[in-house]
């Protein structure tokens, strides 16, 4: 799967979000208050079809796109290579960092824990 560029994020998750639309339904959902052009959001969606993001039915001259990715899927892919290329591939460096900058308290980190035991906990 290949990484987005930032823009290409964007516009994914107003398609995430709309799940299926025509591009001002996907305009509606940009996860931004400023909002790019209606031309410029249709260009993005054209180079995201090719990527394997993308898809669409055409219903006379509208064209309703919806993602052929999931949301889940992307985010685990993104995240896998972020705390590889970052982390040394240790999700325990990621928690140390965090906590050791202060975006984790303590609360936090019992939260984290008791979520990871009852994950175990299911069948």
């Amino acid at each position: 799967m290949e990484k987005l560029t930032r823009q290409e994020e964007k516009v994914m998750q107003a398609v995430w979000k709309t799940g299926e639309g025509a591009i001002k339904d996907i305009l509606e959902n940009y996860p931004d208050k400023k909002k790019p052009h209606y031309n410029t959001l249709a260009t993005v969606i054209k180079i995201l079809e090719p990527k394997g993001y993308v898809g669409h039915k055409t219903f006379g001259n509208v064209n309703v796109y919806f993602p052929l990715v999931k949301q889940e899927e992307y985010t685990a892919q993104f995240l896998s290579g972020f705390v590889n290329n970052y982390f040394g591939n240790s999700y325990k460096n990621v928690v140390s960092f965090f906590a050791r900058n202060e975006k984790l308290s303590e609360e936090d980190l019992k939260d984290i824990l008791e979520m990871i035991q009852k994950n175990k906990e299911k069948p």
